[in-house]
């Protein structure tokens, strides 16, 4: 057995790493399995696996779902159902009381390229995330990004003056977007702390762009980006 901590051989009853002194270093001999999960014990794969079965579940719920609306529209399921099986905005939160759909909105997406981009940068930012932060820090993570960013979504389309290039007109939104720009943030944080100005400069270079590309192409969720 090897410790889940620092790599070292240990044996499956050692209370205590010799080496990094971590505590139950075998995990009383699920290490291995942990292991094959990888940093971040699978929850990446659950949440691409997740948002695609509700994608799928969402056009099944859209009548008229392969008709031609253009590229942007290509494959976008109707509001209603994406209402149903819980998108978040000012209608949803504060009209209705849906408070729990900060958090189910993330698991939705609203056409083809939608989710396609968004699982895209998933993979490429969960597994880093988690490796540096650790599996359950990086669940947090994701999920205080969701929450703040529909949050402050909804608040600006229920209280706020509609302001050009980030006020949606619609009064629902979705998109795993809110959750990954927290992804990034993190990394910002770990790359400041650490002065790994080659990862910030990176991540940097990717919060920028995802935040061009948010006020160039329309419909775009900017208040969960900047939530």
């Amino acid at each position: 057995m090897v410790c889940a901590s620092c790599g070292r051989l240990v044996g499956v009853r050692d209370e205590a790493c010799l080496n990094c002194g971590r505590r139950n270093p075998a995990l009383w001999g699920f290490s291995p399995l942990l292991r094959r999960l990888g940093a971040d014990l699978g929850f990446t794969k659950l949440l691409i696996g997740g948002c695609i079965a509700l994608y799928a579940a969402s056009l099944l719920m859209s009548p008229g779902v392969f008709q031609p609306r253009g590229l942007l529209g290509l494959l976008s399921p109707r509001w209603e159902a994406l209402f149903l099986l819980g998108a978040s905005g000012p209608l949803p939160v504060f009209g209705l009381g849906h408070w729990w759909t900060v958090l189910s909105a993330a698991w939705l997406h609203g056409g083809l390229l939608h989710i396609f981009f968004n699982l895209m940068w998933v993979r490429q930012l969960a597994p880093p995330v988690a490796e540096i932060y650790g599996a359950g820090r990086m669940v947090l993570i994701w999920t205080a990004g969701s929450i703040v960013g529909f949050l402050a979504s909804s608040a600006a389309g229920a209280f706020l003056p509609a302001i050009p290039l980030l006020t949606s007109r619609a009064g629902f939104t979705v998109g795993a977007s809110a959750s990954i720009f927290g992804l990034l943030g993190a990394l910002l944080v770990y790359g400041r702390r650490s002065g790994h100005s080659a990862m910030r400069q990176q991540v940097w270079g990717w919060t920028l762009a995802g935040l061009l590309f948010g006020f160039v192409v329309p419909g775009i969720d900017n208040w969960a980006h900047l939530g």
